[in-house]
């Protein structure tokens, strides 16, 4: 009986971290020990695997070691067999098929890679990858989300005509008119904004709903999808693409003949103002990723105290921290969105500001 509230308080508080893999393979054993005798419990890789991408879904392994989960498709091109496409099933654990296997040490440390008869890497070049991997699964499961959401939305519009909305669309809307009115107009301008608004809506429900769904620890949601650094490069390349398409001569102006700097101070200034092109991207690509992974990392951490003293008397104080954590998570989560599309709007109003004439 006290084992089984043991597992169930383990259960409980994997729910809440997003982690119910781990607690339910058996890192503890019955006598409440880590398997292998003495060996120590490391947390870091129990840690970066959780916050990793993967090309697997895993749900839960149970106590015989058979693992449940959902296995993602692989597509791979080699550049000398060719095409490939396979279930993740067929190299989980370990495995190889076909001459490919998952690297788990060395450079690439979890990319797909080609292995001799003993399965080891054969020294050759990974093959281009375009899996669909757990972060891209959960991308497609928020655009799924989005798309929804906003084709509900203009759907109710149209049946509400000039009718005050209520229900979703009233839920909605506010948020809608906070971008438009507090973040694109103050930035952008009032006669510009107008031009920007459908991507800086998209980029905003598109980060908030994949940190929202990131947090719920059931599949198929519970992907780190904005705490992958390719993710938040592309939407970052997003922002700086608009933001040097749409820039106005001015802009150029004050990136390649700064006004009021002296002619001999112009190889100093102009590398410095191309610098702050990329560094600006840079800053928002890092700022989610960061913050977004490292919640998560720190929620990992709290559960993890229970293996490394390797007592239960530390869970409740785990659970009262974990839960604390969410709380921060969920407002988080809405914090980035809002930060992410106000400075985008920020850097788009910069770059197509009309110079002042006095």
């Amino acid at each position: 009986m006290k084992n089984r509230y043991l597992h169930l308080l383990l259960l409980v508080l994997g729910l809440l971290a997003g982690t119910v893999p781990a607690f339910s393979s058996g890192i503890m054993d019955k006598e409440g020990k880590a398997h292998g005798g003495e060996e120590e419990f490391d947390a870091a890789p129990f840690i970066m695997d959780h916050v990793a991408d993967s090309h697997e879904w895993h749900i839960l392994t149970k106590k015989d070691g058979t693992s449940v989960a959902v296995y993602l498709p692989v597509i791979i091109y080699d550049r000398e067999s060719g095409l490939h496409l396979f279930s993740s099933r067929r190299i989980a654990h370990g495995q190889s098929y076909k001459g490919f296997a998952i690297a788990h040490e060395g450079k690439y440390a979890g990319k797909i890679i080609r292995v001799d008869q003993e399965g080891q890497h054969d020294g050759s070049k990974p093959p281009l990858d375009f899996s669909i991997t757990k972060a891209i699964f959960g991308m497609i499961v928020a655009a799924i989300v989005l798309l929804w959401l906003m084709l509900s939305l203009a759907r109710s519009y149209k049946r509400a005509g000039t009718a005050a909305p209520k229900g979703f669309q009233g839920v909605v809307e506010p948020v809608i008119l906070f971008i438009r009115d507090e973040i694109a107009i103050p930035n952008i301008g009032d006669k510009k904004h107008a031009k920007f608004m459908p991507y800086l809506l998209t980029v905003f429900f598109f980060i908030l709903i994949n940190n929202l769904l990131g947090l719920i620890p059931v599949f198929p949601f519970g992907a780190n999808v904005t705490g992958n650094i390719n993710v938040t490069f592309v939407l970052a390349l997003f922002t700086f693409l608009i933001t040097q398409f749409s820039a106005n001569k001015s802009h150029w102006r004050h990136v390649f003949a700064p006004p009021g700097v002296p002619f001999w101070l112009l190889p100093v200034m102009v590398p410095i103002e191309i610098i702050g092109l990329f560094s600006k991207p840079f800053a928002l690509m890092v700022r989610l990723f960061a913050n977004i992974t490292a919640g998560h990392i720190i929620v990992l951490s709290l559960v993890t105290l229970i293996f490394i003293f390797k007592t239960v008397a530390v869970a409740p104080f785990s659970v009262i921290f974990v839960l604390f954590m969410d709380c921060i998570e969920l407002l988080v989560a809405f914090l980035q969105a809002y930060v992410f599309t106000l400075l985008s709007a920020l850097f788009i109003g910069l770059a197509t500001a009309e110079p002042e004439h006095h």
